[in-house]
């Protein structure tokens, strides 16, 4: 569980807790310091797992309910929209090694951008996704260039 001092021990956190920890610092690194959003949110899917299993269903079945709950808001990434621009529109200008690097320290600068946007987990499938993403590599290419200047 986690201690009182609200630091993140990996010993003690539960399965769906590290899951989570280690998706958010992936995805949403803004999110990973949320000590009480990881608790939560990693004893709701453990809640829920237990409970499909009472009600009959097999660890799999159980397991995909409680990654819904866990993942659930969180499957669209702004961070890894800037990775995918970084890797499809400026390869040349940042190597797909850094891109990950590179788009945790363009997030902040283009935040205004995400804000505009009504994001939902499937806001990649709409058809707004195409603005977002026109937006943003308008936004990265100036702000890219303001780094060479």
């Amino acid at each position: 569980m986690i201690r009182n001092n609200n630091n993140l021990e990996p010993a003690e956190l539960s399965y769906f807790r590290l899951n989570l920890l280690s998706y958010l610092r992936d995805s949403h690194p803004d999110k990973a310091g949320d000590l009480s959003f990881i608790a939560g949110r990693g004893d709701l899917a453990a809640e829920s797992y237990s409970d499909a299993i009472k009600s009959g269903l097999d660890h799999i079945q159980a397991a995909e309910i409680a990654n819904e709950v866990l993942f659930n808001g969180l499957h669209f990434s702004p961070l890894n929209t800037i990775v995918e621009i970084l890797w499809n529109e400026f390869s040349e200008e940042i190597p797909p090694g850094t891109a990950q690097q590179k788009a945790a320290e363009l997030l902040p600068d283009c935040k205004a951008v995400f804000i505009k946007y009504n994001l939902s987990d499937d806001y990649a499938e709409s058809s707004e996704y195409q603005m977002l993403y026109t937006e943003l590599t308008g936004t990265i290419m100036l702000l890219l260039e303001d780094e060479l200047q």
